[in-house]
This record gives C-alpha cells, sequence and structure tokens, in this order.
C-alpha cells in the first residue's frame, strides 16, 4: 500500500477517522521531536564542556521538574511515533490476520514495558 502524502489523499485513503488522526500525529510528533532531540543533544553536549558531563551533573539537572517533563515528552513521542511506523509495517508485510494481530498485541507489550521502565528510571532519579 502506498502512504497518502498529502492531508487530501491522507483523508481519501483513511479507513476511519483513528487512521487520519494517526496520519496526522506521525508528522507533527516528527517536526517536534526534532526540535526536542536537537535541544537535549545541544544542552547535554554542546552547551556543556565534556569534563562537566558527569554523572552528578546529570542527577542535578534532572532534579528540575522541567527537565524530567522534556525528556518524558521524548520518551513518550519517539515510542508512540516508532510504534506507530511499527504499525504501519506490520499492516503492509503480514498478510495473514491471527499472525498480525499476535505481532501487534507483542509490539505492544513490549513497548508499554518500555515507556514504564523509562519513566520508572525517569522520575525516581
Amino acid at each position: 500500500m502506498i502512504r497518502a502524502r498529502t492531508f487530501t489523499d491522507a483523508r481519501q485513503q483513511a479507513h476511519s477517522n483513528a487512521e487520519l488522526n494517526w496520519w496526522i500525529f506521525m508528522r507533527l510528533s516528527g517536526l517536534i521531536l526534532m526540535f526536542l532531540v536537537l535541544g537535549h543533544v545541544y544542552m547535554t553536549f554542546i552547551q556543556v564542556s565534556e569534563s562537566d558531563a558527569t554523572f552528578d551533573a546529570v542527577v542535578a539537572k534532572l532534579g528540575n521538574p522541567a527537565w524530567k517533563f522534556y525528556d518524558w515528552l521524548i520518551l513518550f513521542l519517539a515510542l508512540m511515533h516508532g510504534t506507530n511506523g511499527a504499525r504501519y509495517v506490520i499492516e503492509d508485510m503480514v498478510r495473514a490476520r491471527p499472525d498480525r494481530a499476535w505481532i501487534k498485541g507483542a509490539l505492544y507489550t513490549v513497548v508499554a514495558l518500555l515507556f514504564a521502565f523509562g519513566t520508572i528510571g525517569l522520575f525516581v532519579i
């Protein structure tokens, strides 16, 4: 299946409003993630000298709730964006409906565990 490149094409190809919403989400989350990750790289590796990039400095930075939310937002959007992309691939490549169901179930389970461990790890600090 060829994926839509424009909103009009996406509206015509969408089987439901949910599919159209996911199409929109992929574009918005990709754009937002680009700026969030570039900002994270700048603040972590460029703004801080190598001698200041220690475990204690990271823990001190994550003591601020705004930084925790910033990193959690990257975690959330990256997992959702990647999961939806993987769902597209599964829908396109796996023809048998029962196989698609258990593969997507395994994907969602792994993503839920990654999200839970990432959130716990981030907010425990």
